[in-house]
């Protein structure tokens, strides 16, 4: 044994300690409401599948053609060999559904803001980042060589504090970072307050709205569309491994924004272009949201079903206001076995607990999809009142 590795067991001996150790679960079927994990059939209630889509009969079509037809790799980058016409009608596609000029995907969406956003503000610049920015977006901020301000969770008054301390300091640019739905509460980025200031005081904005993509805004064009805000954002960044029920990232906005993300953003142009049965998925997801808009409507119905059912038990929800909804239960050591609770009657929910979020503010964070049936979300009500009668968290 090498020294890396004894000192790497000692550093996951100290959070084996702390109860930090994330324990792999085993997916032994497609991710649909009632999944097969670590050989159990449980009631799948925690997964980013919004709209049912991993399995859809058409994406699962256009994988299989795709192969037969493209093979099932690239063979190279984009800028070298492996820009296939596939890539080319996927980054068309997305900006015809963002109605953007122009768009580019990236074989995940961490690497889109990894990528992204080093190149987007450099020595010279400042970016703003809400406090509560997912951590791929952390990380392409620290990969930045800007100055860095940091905006207390979807605070206006906050943020107009912080445009106006930087704009003393000639900053060339003024680029404000924050995700459109927030992963671990469910609530959404004042989008209109922050366009405000944006216009004020002469910021660019990027959004990360992986969570907004397929749920939020017309036909899911996400979270510029449910504010009515077309036009107004500069950097429009998106995934395809959540709603759209696959995997990639992407950047929409104007054809200047594009071409230069191509040509500068390392995680694109050292990475080998998605697989063809991917890209064409990709595209047939977009395809489905619009041709299928009924399942977004149903997405929402039962959202709206299982928060009202948990608030009438009289939990506490938070502040979501989107499919992403919190169970919120304070201490660690109790979101963990609610959760194990849950997992013994067939219910597959995982506890968000410290580091992830603050020590008091541990939760069962759910997410129900369009797929799931009013019979499911009852069974799963039910469940949930009971362990929170048992646990003493319900009175």
């Amino acid at each position: 044994m090498g020294r890396l590795d004894s000192l790497l067991r000692v550093e996951l001996d100290n959070l084996e300690k702390e109860n930090l150790v994330w324990k792999r679960r085993v997916l032994e079927t497609p991710s649909v409401p009632r999944a097969i994990v670590d050989g159990k059939e449980v009631l799948m209630l925690c997964s980013n599948n919004y709209l049912g889509l991993t399995n859809h009969p058409k994406l699962k079509r256009k994988a299989i053609e795709t192969i037969e037809k493209f093979g099932v790799g690239s063979g190279s980058v984009r800028i070298i060999a492996g820009n296939m016409s596939l890539h080319e009608r996927l980054d068309a596609k997305i900006a015809e559904y963002k109605r953007t000029e122009s768009a580019i995907h990236f074989p995940t969406g961490f690497a889109a803001n990894a990528g992204s956003i080093p190149q987007l503000a450099g020595k010279g610049d400042v970016i703003i980042s809400d406090e509560l920015n997912h951590g791929s977006i952390i990380d392409g901020v620290r990969l930045s060589r800007a100055d860095k301000r940091v905006f207390r969770h979807a605070d206006e008054d906050d943020l107009a504090k912080v445009m106006e301390e930087v704009e003393s300091k000639g900053f060339e640019r003024r680029l404000i970072i924050t995700d459109g739905v927030f992963s671990m509460d469910g609530d959404i980025a004042p989008l209109p307050g922050i366009v405000k200031q944006a216009e004020k005081y002469g910021g660019a904005i990027y959004v990360d709205d992986a969570h907004g993509e397929g749920v939020l805004g017309e036909n899911g064009r996400g979270i510029t569309s449910h504010f009515n805000l077309e036009g107004k954002i500069e950097v429009e960044m998106g995934t395809f491994s959540k709603a759209f029920g696959n995997i990639g990232g992407f950047v929409a906005g104007s054809r200047s924004l594009t071409d230069y993300i191509f040509n500068k953003a390392r995680s694109h142009l050292l990475s080998s272009s998605m697989p063809p049965a991917t890209t064409a998925s990709c595209i047939a997801a977009l395809e489905v949201v619009e041709e299928e808009p009924e399942i977004i409507q149903t997405l929402w119905r039962n959202s709206k079903h299982f928060k009202e059912g948990l608030k009438e038990s009289g939990f506490d929800i938070g502040r979501s206001v989107t499919p992403i909804t919190p169970v919120m239960l304070g201490e660690s050591p109790l979101a963990q076995r609610f959760s194990s609770e849950l997992v013994e009657r067939g219910i597959f929910a995982l506890p968000i607990v410290y580091p992830i979020v603050a020590k008091d503010k541990a939760r069962i964070r759910t997410i129900v999809s369009a797929a799931h049936t009013a019979e499911d979300l009852g069974f799963a009500l039910r469940a949930f009142e009971e362990i929170g009668q048992n646990l003493k968290v319900l009175s």
